[in-house]
Formats: structure tokens, sequence, C-alpha cells
């Protein structure tokens, strides 16, 4: 999926006496950046203060040698946000840090409050003045504030005010905490690293630094991590299992695991599905890189029709602080993708992406296969019609914006000007995953909302959303 739906962010923290914290952070978030390309952050505790370090820009663009090397410590918290709830600006990138009676509190998050505004005007009732838009700060900000002087504590007793998704790497000068919600909805794991240990919203940035996966924070758990090692405590009871199911689809990395699942299989295994669900003769399987390559694997080998690559991904294309002319923003898909002519001219396709959001870029993606030669399109998505905006970490569409949510499939299929289109079912999608359809959050597929959204937050999305295109098209 190229441009549409913007990933999660991605949260990492290590306690190690053995090796320098804040570069490990820094390979970590490396690894995490796929989650957010806006602003990234260290912070980093010598046990009695913590020094912080945020800007924006990609990981690569806020931390230089100088930079990692003057943040010396034992423990570290790092993040990379897009922007969901809060504009993006430097006042919104993570982590936060609050003073506290001993000390301060350091706060990274992955997900998305619904009482946000409950909880700001309820702090800001008290005399609070906050800094930011978006809910991170009010989460450090009740922590800040508990009665209890034991970050523990404190966290138990301020988890369950918050509704919605969260997944929390907390950090004091003398503790590492990570947290996630009673649902689950934002993955979250932890493993072993040399004399300590690290958590990370995937596993794949444990693998990046060396650390030995141990397992997934359970939904409603807490893992303390400090001198006396690793426990866990499960602070909130558990809700129905909702792990956001696009985590599987698109937004972790395939060498992640999730719910003990490797996602490169599990996509492979939609791809084959897919093949099962909607045969056609074909002369080659091609992905929209990069998220679309295990599942058109699959297909292709579920088919016996050749796998090609048919588009070349630009994949230098990042966060740019020069603003393009309209002219170039009319070639936006051409800077990031270019079709390979010569093995298109004539052939029938099969193109398999993850998703279709919009349809505006999956059009302009068609128009420049046709414009090669393609003789035939098919189009294979390897999950069901996107129909329902998210509220709960993922920034998507209005639900009027979401194609699928006002055409049918035909419809689509003549709006992206295919041959064909198919999507993937429900029943085989979740089957690729290898868990039940009750432990995954559905809701964009469904409108079925783990957590139930108050109709005023959905209005505010659409505001907000209205608000943003004003924005880009001034």
């Amino acid at each position: 999926m190229i441009g549409e739906k913007k990933e999660a962010c991605g949260v990492f923290g290590v306690y190690t006496h053995e090796g320098e914290v804040s570069k490990m952070t820094y390979y970590a978030l490396y690894a995490l950046q796929h989650r957010g390309q806006e602003s990234a952050g260290i912070a980093v505790s010598d046990g009695s203060e913590i020094f912080l370090m945020k800007d924006m820009g990609l990981v690569s663009q806020v931390f230089s040698e100088r930079d990692l090397q003057s943040l010396r410590g034992h423990m570290a918290v790092g993040h990379v946000r897009y922007s969901t709830t809060g504009s993006s600006f430097w006042e919104n990138s993570q982590p936060i840090q609050i003073p506290r009676r001993k000390g301060s509190v350091v706060v990274a998050h992955n997900g998305n409050l619904i009482n946000t505004e409950t909880l700001r005007e309820e702090l800001e009732s008290k005399g609070r003045i906050f800094h930011s838009t978006g809910d991170t700060e009010v989460i450090a900000v009740l922590l800040a504030e508990s009665p209890h002087e034991d970050i523990e504590e404190a966290t138990k007793e301020v988890m369950p005010r918050l509704v919605g998704a969260y997944s929390l790497a907390i950090m004091t000068e003398e503790k590492l905490i990570g947290v996630r919600d009673p649902y689950g909805i934002r993955p979250l794991c932890v493993g072993s690293y040399r004399d300590g240990f690290a958590i990370s919203s995937e596993s794949s940035a444990l693998d990046v630094i060396g650390a030995s996966y141990i397992r997934e924070i359970h939904p409603g758990e807490m893992a303390i991590i400090d001198e006396e090692g690793l426990r866990f405590r499960q602070i909130m009871e558990v809700r129905k299992p909702s792990l956001c199911i696009f985590e599987f689809i698109y937004f972790a990395r395939p060498d992640s695991l999730l719910y003990g699942t490797n996602l490169y299989h599990s996509r492979k295994l939609m791809g084959m599905a897919l093949a099962e669900e909607a045969p056609v003769n074909a002369d080659i399987v091609m992905p929209i890189p990069d998220t679309g390559v295990p599942a058109a694997i699959g297909y292709s080998q579920a088919s016996g029709i050749p796998f090609g690559e048919g588009l070349i991904k630009n994949r230098y294309i990042g966060r740019t602080f020069i603003q393009p002319t309209q002219e170039i923003r009319r070639l936006g898909v051409r800077l990031k993708l270019n079709p390979l002519t010569g093995d298109i001219r004539g052939k029938r396709l099969v193109v398999v992406d993850d998703s279709i959001v919009r349809g505006n870029t999956t059009r302009e993606i068609v128009q420049m296969l046709r414009d090669s030669g393609a003789k035939e399109i098919h189009m294979r998505i390897s999950s069901p019609p996107d129909k329902f905006p998210c509220f709960y970490g993922i920034d998507t569409a209005i639900q009027a914006e979401l194609i699928a949510s006002t055409k049918s499939v035909e419809e689509i299929r003549d709006f992206l000007k295919v041959d064909s289109l198919h999507y993937l079912s429900f029943e085989n999608l979740v089957r690729s995953t290898g868990r039940e359809r009750g432990e995954f959050c559905l809701a964009c597929f469904d409108g079925d909302y783990p957590i139930p959204v108050p109709e005023d937050l959905k209005l505010s999305k659409y505001r907000l959303e209205k608000k943003k295109d004003e924005v880009k098209a001034e």
C-alpha cells in the first residue's frame, strides 16, 4: 500500500549496564522507522538524572554520533511518531518528560485515547497547563500527579482511567515499565538483552540489537524492569482480546512475531488464499511494493503463475523539508514507483496489494501499468474492503472518503479501471493468522469497535480531517 494509510507509532525501551543504551535505542528505532516518520526521540537515565533529545524528522536526521555519545546511562526509552491525536509539530514529538515529586517520568506512547478531552479538561480545571495537543502528555501528567510515589503503583492507578488503545514505555530514573491496554490493540513485547531486558513495539527491533525475544506483554499487563530484573503484574482485567488486524496485514514488519506467528508466513498464506478464492489466467503475479510482496509470492506459489516485480520502488523516498511543486505532486506515484515496461508490455498481470483506502493512488498505479502496455490487470487485495475509520492509533481517512464505504466491489473495479477485482474473505484472512476471529479488532472492516466510540468523537475526527485537507490545499 503506497501513501494512503499511515502507521502507528513505535516505542522501545532498554535496561542494561553493558553497552551504550542510546546507540542500541537508535538502532532499534531504525528498525521501527516504518511505524512513524515525523519525529524521533530518545530519553536516557543514568540512575539519578534523565536526559532527553527529540526533534522532527527521521531517526537518521535527528541524531548524530555526538548526540548519542552525550546521552549516557544504563536505561533508555525511544519513540518514532506518526501523528494520530495531535498535529505534527515539535511539542507533540515523544518521549514526553514531566517532573514529579521525586525526579520525573518519561512516556512514549503507541495508540490513541478516546477520552483525551475529558481527562485534559479535568487536569486543566486544576490549573495544569499543557504544551502539546496529543494524548501522551495527558498520560504523563496523570502519572506525575498520582498520589503514589512508586511508579508501579502510579501506573496501576492511572491505567484504568485511560479509554482507548495504548502500548506504553514508561521510565523514571530507576525503572522501566511496559504496559498494554486491557484489549491489547497495539503490540508490545519484551526480550532479554545482555545483563538486562528490552521492550519493543515489534520483535524485529529486538532482533536488530541482538536481544532474545521472550514474549508479548499481555493485555492489561505491566512489565517492570529494574535492578531486580524483570517481572510481570496483571494490573487490569483482560477485556476482549483485540489486536489490530492491520498489524498482521500491513503495519508490522514481515520479520516480526505477533501471537507467536511470523508475519511473512501469514502474509504468504493470505496470498495463497487469494489464489484459491479468485483464480485467473495471467502471465505474471506482481506486488505493489513493498507490503504486497509476501502475498504476491503466496499467490504465485498457489497459482503456478510466475512472480515478477513489475514495479521498482525508490526506497530513498522519505520525509522531505522541500515542498514539491504542483506538477511534482501530480507525479507523486512515479517518485515512489517506476514500471519495468519491458516486462509489462503485452502481459496479463495479477497485481497484489494489502488494501485499498481511498483508491486514488491505486488508480494512478493502474494507469501507469496501462501506459506501460499491460494487456490485462487483475487486482487482488489481501484483506476485506476497508469501510470504517480507526480511532485507536491509525491515521485513516474519514469514512466518507473510504472508497469501500460508498462503492460496491464492482463499482470500485470500474473506478480503478481494472479487468477484475477481488478482496480476501474474512474467513481466510483470520485463518492465515492461525488465531480466532474473536482475538482481533476488525472494526475497519465490519464497524464493530471493541471499545465504543462516542458519536461526538466520530464527528470531531471528521472535522479534524477536513481541516487537515484544507491546510494541505493552502
